[in-house]
């Protein structure tokens, strides 16, 4: 099974994950995509949808589905969202795409966190994949010097704004053996709007695409 049937396999068993009426956050990426078709192909009648990202909301609403602010749907029941990295304590990193910050505030008011990935995105320990922080851009050469203190090799994500007018440092070399601390240290820095360390809230179930079919993992 290729990468691609993985991902549409994973997002269709999360789908199978939403209960009717269900108050629904979704995230942003190519895997959460096929989540986006397949719950479309179920017909729910859901409480709420809220996206992560401008561009799920345009293909939320293209397949006809509704989308409300989070402001006015107040908590969710569930949230559905994919990563770059996933550990088995259900850690992340995610912001590959440029969008952790507001799938960080839906995950936040999200009851429940499904992990969407395929089998290439599990590892033992975080920090392969380089790590987003997105930063006000008054800040962002300020920011990138206290990740060098921090062992980092920061990378401005050039040509890149996020959904919040804002910018991106990726940051190699970093030690996330304790991820937790780690989120906390960053996004106490001055001019940080996010870090890209899902730890604080982490998955609360990985669903992860292999060769074999969907695998569970929960942490």
């Amino acid at each position: 099974m290729d990468q691609e049937s993985r991902k549409a396999a994973v997002g269709v068993a999360a789908a199978a994950e939403v209960p009717d009426g269900c108050r629904l956050g979704v995230g942003t990426g190519s895997t959460v995509n096929h989540f986006i078709d397949a719950l479309a192909a179920r017909g729910l009648a859901l409480g709420c949808v809220v996206s992560s990202s401008e561009a799920t909301t345009a293909r939320l609403k293209g397949l006809g589905i509704e989308v409300s602010e989070l402001n006015s749907a107040g908590n969710l029941d569930l949230y559905v969202d994919g990563a770059d990295e996933v550990d088995s304590a259900g850690n992340m990193i995610k912001g590959g795409g440029g969008a952790l910050t507001r799938e960080k505030i839906v995950a936040a008011a999200s009851q429940r966190f499904i992990c969407i990935v395929d089998d290439s995105k599990l590892v033992r320990v975080l920090g392969k994949f380089p790590l987003p922080v997105e930063v006000i851009p008054m800040a962002r050469s300020y920011v990138a010097r206290q990740m060098v203190k921090l062992g980092g090799l920061p990378e401005y994500r050039e040509d890149f704004v996020t959904d919040n007018g804002n910018q991106i440092l990726d940051v190699r070399h970093l030690d996330l053996v304790n991820p937790v601390e780690m989120e906390e240290r960053i996004n106490c820095i001055a001019g940080v709007v996010t870090v890209g360390i899902f730890a604080r809230r982490r998955a609360d179930l990985v669903l992860a695409g292999t060769d074999q079919g969907v695998s569970r993992i929960t942490p």
